[in-house]
């Protein structure tokens, strides 16, 4: 692989700080600092990275409109490692975006070899769980979205196989169909802005799927009429692909403004003036006008045994319909960040960033900080021993699947499948 990040890897870098040096991901919290209230997943450290998170914290903070898209492949059931991203979408739903979930059955097709039968047994689930945690707004399975597909062949104008290559290591091996998938997902991703009309977009993903986003920012600049530069005194509207009636438009729309060869030269408007209204030129003219979509990224939350959360190690996670018998007995089997005897933990404290429980709290489970810091406190301190602490992070865990699960069963009706 020519990328350090691979979607279908079950393999991952933990060396973030790296990865966001070598493909420009900008940490969250500068920017965080714009919204009007931070949420609990920036504050701990969990969201850690964007990329042009900026127009979204300034469309929460105005309230003006923007979408907010996420993906879920249905190769297995929902689990625990599903839940970040979805509280990150319901979260921005709240904040005032247009909500849209992808249930990517070609991807599973392709990639996993998952039936198509099991693609919408499995997609249904999802669906539940996301509407089951307040999730509002329009959701779709990619092989039943035509709309999505005309747009994936579309966007497919726009790249060729050595950026492929380059992007996912993609070789003569890889089948046309994988191929197919990226590109059905650059649609996802753009499908907002098709569906509901251009506005910013937030894509909340883990730090594996950046490939997407790359090639899908790269794919929405190619596929805009115009480049709108800021040169300082003036603002220079420049010609990509666009029919000359649609620089005529620019130029007059603009009184005053000047027009060269392939582009309109325009004084005494600000660029983000300029930017709107030669958006809706490109739209009136056949174009898309796409923004580039924005990217969250969160770090995965470890197994409950270490290492990384995969369905492929049952261990690791659990899921909402398990018998509260099994996810006890992994809950309390988990590894912790405890000392090797009772006097040493008394002695020297436990230690939380290495411990799973600790770490399920942080995530998912303690909603207070007040009450996360006291845990914190007292695993450090040497008060709270580990299977005290895992006893009462499964009384947490129960309440919560419970629940989960009682929302789930009532918002089956939500899901056409």
């Amino acid at each position: 692989m020519q990328s350090g990040i691979n979607p279908w890897s079950n393999n991952q870098t933990g060396d973030v700080g790296k990865l966001f040096s070598e493909f420009g991901i900008e940490p969250i919290m500068p920017v965080a600092e714009r919204l009007p209230e931070i949420p609990s997943f920036m504050r701990r450290g969990i969201v850690v990275g964007h990329r042009d998170y900026r127009p979204i914290a300034d469309a929460i903070r105005n309230r003006t409109p923007f979408h907010v898209l996420t993906g879920f492949m249905p190769s297995g059931l929902p689990h625990l490692g599903h839940l970040m991203v979805m509280k990150e979408v319901v979260w921005h739903v709240r904040q005032g975006g247009t909500g849209y979930i992808a249930i990517a059955d070609r991807e599973a097709h392709a990639v996993r070899g998952i039936s198509w039968e099991k693609c919408r047994e499995y997609g249904k689930e999802y669906l539940k769980c996301l509407y089951a945690l307040g999730f509002e707004g329009t959701t779709y399975f990619q092989s039943r979205n035509n709309r999505l597909k005309d747009l994936a062949f579309e966007a497919s104008t726009k790249v060729n196989f050595s950026d492929l290559a380059a992007i996912y290591g993609f070789g003569q091996e890889t089948s046309l169909s994988h191929a197919m998938s990226v590109i059905t997902q650059v649609a996802d991703i753009l499908y907002p802005q098709l569906d509901a009309g251009p506005a910013p977009t937030i894509v909340p993903v883990g730090i594996d799927q950046d490939p997407h986003i790359r090639l899908t920012r790269d794919v929405a600049h190619k596929l805009r009429m115009f480049t709108v530069e800021d040169r300082g005194e003036y603002v220079s509207v420049r010609s990509k692909n666009a029919p000359e009636s649609a620089l005529v438009a620019v130029h007059r729309a603009f009184p005053g403004s000047k027009k060269y060869e392939g582009h309109v030269d325009i004084r005494g408007t600000p660029p983000e003036r300029v930017g709107e209204v030669v958006r809706g030129i490109e739209i009136e003219h056949g174009g898309f006008g796409f923004y580039s979509p924005s990217s969250t990224y969160h770090i995965f939350m470890p197994g409950l045994q270490g290492g990384k959360m995969s369905s492929s190690v049952p261990e690791s996670s659990f899921g909402f319909y398990e018998p509260e018998k099994a996810i006890k007995k992994k809950v309390m089997s988990a590894l912790t960040g405890g000392r090797m005897t009772l006097e040493e933990q008394k002695e020297l404290g436990g230690e939380p960033d290495r411990c799973s429980v600790y770490l399920l709290n942080l995530f998912h489970m303690v909603e207070d900080d007040a009450e996360l810091a006291e845990i914190r406190r007292r695993c450090v301190g040497g008060e709270l021993t580990c299977g005290q602490c895992k006893k009462e992070t499964f009384e947490r865990v129960s309440v919560f699947v419970k629940d989960l699960r009682e929302k789930m069963d009532a918002v089956e009706h939500l899901v056409e499948v």
